[in-house]
């Protein structure tokens, strides 16, 4: 509301916008002051760089509408004041509390209001980060309508129930709000389920010479969003096949895909043409990635690969390659699903739920068990080499296929191979099964505790032929339960309700590791 002192001509105006966490959003009351004094512009609840300097956009974009500030003490206070506020998404709704302040516009009008946006100088409002969320928060505290740039607004409209105006210049959304020129609201114009189901993949499985056995694990991956490690002699396929991975993966489901385009939007990743993410996405960073574009950070923290893999595939090639400071603060969202940013003034959560695909050589010149080649390497280049993994992060990848070299007969075969789309239709039935079992959503390679004693039980023969497995081999307690999780998956791709001993055998030598394979 607003409050007018009519012996000094006083006025107080609130409008409300959001601040990002992460990819969540938190409202923030923009409060626009005129009162007597000096002439000033003074801001203050924890701006950040961009907008401190929103005023001058703010100044400038007012005189060129037709609008004068005042000469008045203006100030501004973006509340929670223990908050910070970062980006240029305040320049709009600035701009506005200016206009209600000065009476232009009425107050009422913009009570269940959510706006943002930048501004140029001459009031054209240009896109912003976040729109997503923000419409998130719009339905979810009940907000009549939310204001975004023109440019925004298919992202925003993506959320169901929210009414989105776009706006592409001050004086439209002036005149909208004055009843001068109504703006109607904006609607997706595509299904983007419909896009993300018909998109065509890179690489089909029916493109791949051979290779059965990998094909096999690879689906297993798919069906219980499991994580794997490719290890082979150059040439062998590893790369290929981490690419035709998310062509039998089943597509995005309407909330998966609002989750994504989510990270997108917060960080500034979504295409004007089709502002969301309409396939599972597939991240490839070159092994010169920092650990802070691996995992997010900054100053002002930002998603990093890991989030921008989130419900879809992380693929790390070459994967001794890494510094080891990289790979390490894999750990954490491998086992939680999510990364925790903290700063000193902040922190944010971004989502991680990502299926790890790595691959890497045997051996420093590659050719270690190649029958075509001769490896070269001595033993303790070898340890060297396959020691840069460390134990706790090959503990947290659930598959470990050896990928051999492909005989010329089969790269010179005629022999049609399965195309992805029947792949595809198997382990829809799959995951259909956990989702019914396990809860919407859940895939195997997330039960906890809890449900693999109730799901993913074992039989007196099998925990025998485990018990047997781990003395052998010296499984952790992690490894244990990954294998369990891994044959309840293998048990759901054959329609099995209990997990037999055949499962469980397939499941146990998917864990015998580059180290257990090392030469002595």
């Amino acid at each position: 509301m607003a409050w007018i002192d009519w012996d000094g001509l006083l006025m107080l105006a609130r409008i409300y916008s959001i601040a990002l966490e992460g990819v969540s959003a938190q409202t923030v009351e923009v409060e626009v002051d005129l009162a007597n004094g000096l002439p000033s512009l003074n801001m203050v609840g924890l701006p950040e760089g961009a907008v401190r300097e929103a005023k001058d956009r703010v100044r400038a974009a007012l005189k060129n509408g037709g609008w004068q500030i005042p000469p008045k003490r203006v100030t501004i206070n973006l509340a929670p004041a223990n908050l910070p506020k970062s980006g240029s998404l305040y320049d709009l709704p600035m701009a506005v509390g200016m206009l209600c302040a000065m009476g232009v516009l009425a107050q009422e009008a913009l009570q269940q209001t959510l706006l943002l946006g930048e501004l140029a100088l001459d009031g054209r409002v240009k896109p912003v980060p976040g729109c997503m969320p923000a419409a998130l928060l719009a339905k979810r505290a009940g907000y009549a309508q939310l204001v975004v740039p023109m440019a925004n607004a298919p992202e925003a409209a993506l959320v169901a129930g929210v009414t989105v105006i776009a706006v592409e210049n001050l004086a439209q959304l002036v005149a909208h709000l004055r009843g001068e020129g109504v703006i109607v609201p904006h609607q997706v114009q595509h299904d983007p389920l419909a896009q993300a189901c018909h998109r065509e993949a890179h690489v089909d499985f029916a493109e791949i010479k051979g290779q059965a056995h990998a094909k096999r694990a690879l689906e297993i991956v798919a069906a219980g969003g499991h994580n794997i490690l490719m290890s082979g002699p150059p040439g062998s396929g590893k790369s290929m096949l981490a690419r035709a991975l998310i062509s039998i993966l089943p597509p995005l489901s309407l909330d998966e895909l609002l989750e994504v385009s989510a990270v997108y939007s917060v960080a500034g990743r979504l295409d004007a043409q089709q502002p969301w993410v309409a396939e599972r996405p597939f991240r490839a960073p070159h092994h010169t990635a920092s650990s802070v574009a691996l995992v997010g950070g900054g100053s002002i923290p930002k998603p990093g690969e890991v989030s921008l893999a989130h419900h879809g595939v992380l693929f790390l090639d070459e994967l001794p390659e890494y510094k080891r400071n990289v790979l390490e603060a894999l750990r954490e969202p491998l086992e939680t699903g999510d990364v925790t940013i903290a700063r000193a003034s902040r922190s944010a959560n971004y989502p991680a739920k990502f299926q790890l695909v790595c691959a890497c050589n045997p051996c420093p010149c590659g050719h270690l068990g190649d029958s075509r080649h001769r490896c070269g390497c001595r033993p303790d280049e070898i340890q060297r080499y396959q020691g840069r993994l460390s134990g706790p992060l090959l503990d947290r990848i659930d598959l470990h296929l050896e990928v051999p070299p492909v005989a010329w007969e089969q790269l010179s075969s005629n022999q049609s191979e399965e195309r992805s789309q029947t792949i595809r239709q198997r382990i829809a039935v799959g995951r259909q099964q956990q989702f019914a079992r396990n809860g919407d959503g859940v895939v195997n390679a997330r039960l906890s505790g809890r449900q693999l004693e109730k799901w993913a039980a074992l039989d007196a023969p099998c925990r025998t032929l485990l018990a047997q497995a781990a003395k052998q081999l010296g499984f952790s307690a992690r490894a244990y339960h990954r294998i369990q999780r891994l044959a309840r998956t293998i048990a759901d791709l054959e329609g099995a309700t209990e997990i037999q001993p055949a499962h469980l055998a397939e499941a146990i030598q998917y864990r015998v590791t580059l180290k257990d394979r090392r030469p002595t």
